[in-house]
């Protein structure tokens, strides 16, 4: 726990002079302390943890899951494929040239205030990170070793299997701990924009009464279930790639 002991006092710090600061404010309707944020939050415990953050995390894990499956297929095609990087490549660049909160409304409109709406704005924002790791992972494993084995009677599916998934999983997991908080921001927007429940709307009904407490409270709530989510990654992470921890 040693090294986090500065994260931590870092941490402190900035919530004392954001407490500071509040209380010398004194318009908690707009500028809550954090000691405000956390008696509103445990008041609303109940609406927030039965009510809405199951709907926010059916969001959250649903567009990641596609993401991967998605992002992981196309980084696939494209390393084996020259032609599939030259039609798709840039299209997965160009993907992130719009913002993504003007798109959200759209999917609105087509897709209505049900959960798909916000699960494809989470995966517009999650694809990119784990489609363009993984693609460069897979085209940065070693030459030497792909002639090597070849040049032993290899196969291109050895090379794949024993090479290029090989050099691809650490760049696959950097972005998919990318991704998984990156997908907390993605349903939040969602939810902000058009929903009937979950932390964002929430947030954004909160908003509407000036109870500046109620609209942190579950944007806490956001940022530990990102925390959560990134330490599940690291974890796998890890254990995955257990030979690296040993070097």
């Amino acid at each position: 726990m040693r090294k986090y002991g500065p994260a931590a006092l870092v941490v402190a710090f900035l919530f004392g002079v954001w407490e500071l600061a509040a209380r010398l404010k004194n318009l908690p309707f707009i500028f809550p302390p954090p000691s405000g944020v956390a008696v509103r939050l445990w008041e609303l415990r109940e609406t927030l943890l039965l009510d809405h953050l199951p709907s926010t995390l059916a969001i959250i894990l649903i567009g990641l899951a596609i993401s991967i499956v998605l992002g992981v297929a196309l980084a696939v095609w494209m390393a084996v494929s020259e032609t599939a990087e030259r039609a798709f490549y840039p299209l997965v660049i160009s993907s992130q040239m719009i913002p993504t909160i003007a798109l959200a409304p759209i999917f609105i409109m087509f897709f209505g205030y049900g959960i798909w709406s916000k699960v494809i704005v989470t995966v517009l924002i999650t694809f990119f990170p784990i489609t363009v790791n993984t693609f460069d992972g897979l085209k940065s494993s070693s030459k030497e070793l792909r002639e090597l084995i070849l040049t032993m009677g290899g196969t291109k599916k050895d090379i794949f299997l024993k090479v290029q998934v090989p050099s691809a999983k650490p760049h696959f997991y950097s972005g998919l701990k990318v991704a998984v908080t990156l997908s907390v921001i993605g349903a939040a927007i969602g939810e902000w924009l058009g929903a009937q429940a979950g932390l964002g709307y929430f947030s954004r009904r909160m908003m509407n009464q000036f109870d500046g407490a109620a609209v942190f409270a579950p944007i806490v709530l956001l940022s530990v279930v990102g925390i959560v989510l990134f330490l599940v990654v690291k974890g796998l992470e890890k254990r995955s790639l257990n030979w690296r921890n040993k070097k």
